[in-house]
């Protein structure tokens, strides 16, 4: 007897690599086998494609049926695979024409009564199999999501029994909907924040170039209000970097009504957070935060709070845009382009600084809470800037500042600078710009020496000042930076809290 097959996708990633369902009905003592390295899930499918098939009165036959998922030697993870596992097994006894089913690639969750339920993987699955030429056939739901792969035929039903009569010629699927565009959550203003002119400064800067950003002020200064509008003053995702987002939410299965991720994710995990659930990681190597925060912001409030460990496994990805999740048997790489916003007091009781407040501690209180962000971290930081407070009488009468809008549009036209310079191909931000890249006056080259000799700047210090004075450079309009724009950076970088944890 032959073998039927059926096309499907296993994840690395956000990578969907092609997983072949071969299904044999051979006469020897009824059983129903399936080997090729399957997860609980996938094994699992066995018993909802009987009761999908029992549902609609059809039966397996007493043979020993022998399904196995190719190549056997890759981990099989999810129930995407219960339906092309069901429509394989239904080309071997002959329900369905195994010749057009050779044409599509399946994925879908199974009910019992033969349902299809939303699983995650549709985005980037429907971008492979419209590379290799196939169709796609996944649950009605997520129809919408996986047209956003371009000219690809698509057949999204509800159920298995539609499948069957679509195959049989006695119903006609017709192609879902086009998928829509995400719209992003409502963004406060920053016209609300009065005063912090200095903060205000750093953040537009943050926004302008994709730095990270460091915040220190005592509880209640204003530190979460400012990262909560920093969403605000970010400009849309290109269509690149949203179809690069939304497949790595669709792997996550956080792709709501398929929708395409349009704006900059903002991410505010707990600092009880663990370092699988930032980095990436856990049983079927799922995307962290820091992954969800691609091309967007990963905000952590107070955090010297969070693990050490979990700190640290930041480091790498700040400075590659990617995370591996590594296993003894696989490695999985995300991508994670991040920009880092972070806030933090000035010591554990959170008033170092103020007489009338001040704990019996000081300054040993502050140092040894400052102290738990390691130098090679705070290094990785490009802007760190005090938040201090208002008194009652300054928030009274306090100027209103620029709107969100008003910032929003400064730093769309630094962005728009940046990119005629870097092209289409180039940096996205000035925050992964090399530094030849960038240019720069050789007064600002020679000022930039002398002050990385004396601050004992890193080499990454000194690329990352070059970086943050190219980028208030575009937004005062300047095609070279000059003196005072790395004077600006190198302010921002050595405040004196950071400054008090280098010299201890």
């Amino acid at each position: 007897m032959g073998i039927a097959r059926v096309n499907s996708f296993a994840f690395s990633g956000i990578e969907a690599q092609r997983v072949e369902i071969q299904v044999q009905i051979a006469s020897g003592l009824p059983a129903f086998l399936m080997v090729g390295l399957p997860d609980k899930a996938v094994g699992e499918a066995r018993e909802r494609v009987r009761a999908a098939l029992t549902s609609m009165g059809l039966s397996l036959p007493p043979k020993r049926i022998l399904i196995n998922l190719a190549p056997a030697d890759m981990l099989k993870e999810g129930s995407h695979f219960d339906l092309p596992v069901a429509l394989a097994v239904l080309a071997a006894m002959e329900v369905l024409p195994a010749e057009e089913l050779a044409d599509y690639a399946a994925l879908g969750e199974l009910s019992l009564d033969g349902g299809l339920h939303p699983t995650a993987g549709v985005l980037p699955a429907a971008i492979a199999a419209q590379g290799r030429g196939w169709g796609l056939i996944c649950p009605a739901a997520q129809g919408p999501e996986a047209s956003w792969a371009g000219e690809l035929n698509i057949l999204a039903a509800s159920d298995l029994i539609s499948l069957i009569n679509h195959f049989r010629g006695t119903q006609l699927l017709s192609p879902p909907p086009p998928g829509e565009l995400g719209a992003g959550a409502s963004s406060l203003d920053l016209a609300d924040v009065k005063g912090m002119e200095t903060a205000r400064r750093a953040l537009e800067i943050a926004a302008a170039g994709g730095h990270n950003m460091l915040m220190i002020g005592p509880p209640g200064g204003g530190k979460s209000m400012l990262a909560a509008r920093l969403p605000g003053l970010l400009p849309d995702l290109t269509p690149r970097q949203a179809l690069e987002v939304s497949m790595v939410h669709s792997v996550a299965g956080m792709l709501a009504n398929g929708r395409l991720v349009t704006r900059p994710p903002f991410r505010e995990p707990h600092f009880s957070a663990s370092p699988a659930a930032i980095a990436g990681g856990g049983l079927r190597a799922r995307p962290g935060e820091i992954s969800l925060a691609h091309r967007g912001v990963l905000f952590l409030d107070e955090i010297p709070e969070f693990p050490r460990a979990t700190l640290e496994a930041l480091r790498a990805p700040m400075e590659t845009g990617q995370t591996t999740v590594s296993r003894a048997s696989a490695h999985v790489t995300y991508p994670a382009r991040f920009q880092l916003v972070a806030a933090m007091n000035p010591c554990r009781c959170g008033y170092l600084g103020d007489g009338a407040r001040e704990c019996g501690r000081a300054p040993r209180c502050g140092e040894d809470y400052q102290n738990k962000l390691s130098g090679p971290l705070l290094d990785r930081i490009d802007l760190t800037v005090e938040v201090s407070p208002l008194s009652p009488k300054e928030l009274a009468w306090a100027p209103p500042g620029d709107s969100s809008a008003t910032v929003a549009a400064r730093v769309a036209l630094a962005r728009e600078r940046a990119l005629d310079r870097f092209g289409m191909d180039g940096p996205s931000r000035n925050a992964e710009a090399p530094p030849e890249q960038l240019p720069t006056s050789h007064e600002a080259r020679g000022f930039l020496e002398i002050a990385a000799e004396k601050l004992r700047l890193s080499a990454r210090g000194q690329i990352r000042a070059l970086r943050v004075g190219r980028t208030i450079a575009d937004l005062a309009g300047q095609k070279e930076t000059q003196k005072t724009h790395i004077a600006e950076a190198l302010s921002y970088r050595y405040k004196i809290p950071r400054q008090a944890i280098l010299e201890k």
